[in-house]
C-alpha cells in the first residue's frame, strides 16, 4: 500500500468521523431544521475535506463579521394588554372647521383641507359628507366632490353586479358571499346618496339577497343583517316587508336591542302608536341594555 493511498484512507476515515459526529450532535440538541443538518452532512461526506471546510468557513465567517447581539430592550414579552395611544394631530385639526360650518361660510381653505382628508381616509364612510360637499359655492371643491363620489357610486355598482354574478354561479359558497355583499351594500346605502329610484332598486336588490340567506342558512342572518334590510326597506316606504323582517328578527333574536329599535321605528314611521307604545314598554321590562343612541331615538320619537 502506498502512502498516498495511505493518506487518502485516514482522511476518509477522519471525514466519516466528523460527519457521524456532526449528525449525533445535532440529533442530541434536537435541532428544528432537521432537513438543512442532514442536507449537510450529505454534502460532508461525498465532498471529503472540501465540504466540512467549506461549512466550517461559513460559520466562523457568520460569526465574526455578520453576526450581531440582538437588542432586546425594546422587547415587551408580558402577556397583559397594551394599548397604544397615538396623539391627535392638535395643529391641523384647530384649523378644520365641520363640513356643514365650511359650506355655510364658504370657507374655502378649510372646506378643500376637509375634503382631501376626507379622501384620505375610508372613502365609504364618508360618501354622505362628500355628497354635501356638492352644495358648496366653491366650484372647485364641488368639482372635486362629484368626481370623487361618481367614482365611489360606479366602484359600488360594479362590484354588487360582480357579487350578485359570483352568488348565481358559486352554490356552494353562495351564503358566505350573499353576506359580505349585504354588509357590504348597506354601509353605502343607509348614508343615502343615491337618486331615490336607484336608492330603491338597490334596497330591493338587498332583500332579496337576505331571503336567499334565510331561505338557504337561516342561522346565518345575525341580528345586524335583520336591522339593515328592515330599516332599508322602511327608508322607502315598503312598510310591509320591512313589518316581516322585523317579525323574523323578533323570533330569532327575541333579546336583542336591535330588534326593538327597528320595530319602535317602523311603527313611529307607520303611525301605528298602540304598537309603537307596546314595543316600548316592552323594552323597558327586558334586561336588554338600552345604549345613548337608542335614548335618544326615544326622546325624538315621544
Amino acid at each position: 500500500m502506498t502512502r498516498e493511498l495511505l493518506l487518502f484512507i485516514v482522511l476518509l476515515v477522519v471525514n466519516l468521523l466528523v460527519v457521524i459526529l456532526y449528525l449525533a450532535w445535532n440529533l442530541l440538541r434536537k435541532e428544528e431544521n432537521r432537513k438543512s443538518f442532514i442536507v449537510k452532512a450529505v454534502v460532508m461526506f461525498f465532498c471529503p475535506v472540501v465540504g466540512p471546510c467549506f461549512f466550517l468557513i461559513g460559520h466562523v465567517l457568520f460569526k465574526v463579521v455578520f453576526y450581531e447581539e440582538v437588542d432586546l430592550e425594546d422587547v415587551i414579552f408580558s402577556k397583559e394588554r397594551v394599548k397604544t395611544y397615538i396623539h391627535a394631530d392638535e395643529e391641523r385639526d384647530r384649523n378644520i372647521v365641520p363640513l356643514e360650518e365650511a359650506i355655510e361660510i364658504t370657507d374655502k381653505d378649510n372646506l378643500r383641507v376637509l375634503m382631501m382628508n376626507l379622501v384620505k381616509g375610508d372613502i365609504q364612510q364618508s360618501l354622505s359628507k362628500v355628497a354635501m360637499a356638492l352644495n358648496s359655492e366653491d366650484s372647485e371643491t364641488a368639482h372635486y366632490a362629484a368626481s370623487v363620489l361618481q367614482d365611489a357610486l360606479n366602484d359600488f355598482r360594479n362590484k354588487v353586479q360582480k357579487s350578485l354574478a359570483i352568488i348565481e354561479s358559486d352554490e356552494a359558497r353562495q351564503v358566505d358571499y350573499a353576506c359580505t355583499l349585504v354588509e357590504y351594500m348597506d354601509v353605502i346605502l343607509k348614508q343615502h346618496v343615491f337618486t331615490e329610484m336607484e336608492q330603491r332598486t338597490y334596497v330591493n336588490t338587498m332583500h332579496e339577497v337576505c331571503e336567499l340567506i334565510y331561505s338557504k342558512e337561516a342561522d346565518r342572518m345575525i341580528s345586524e343583517y335583520y336591522e339593515a334590510v328592515s330599516v332599508r326597506l322602511l327608508e322607502i316606504g315598503d312598510f310591509d316587508r320591512s313589518q316581516k323582517w322585523c317579525d323574523r328578527a323578533e323570533y330569532h333574536y327575541p333579546e336583542t336591542l336591535s330588534t326593538y329599535t327597528s320595530q319602535l321605528k317602523l311603527y313611529f314611521t307607520s303611525g301605528q302608536r298602540d304598537k309603537f307604545f307596546h314595543v316600548l314598554e316592552e323594552l323597558k321590562k327586558s334586561s336588554v341594555v338600552i345604549d345613548n343612541e337608542t335614548l335618544e331615538m326615544i326622546r325624538v320619537f315621544l
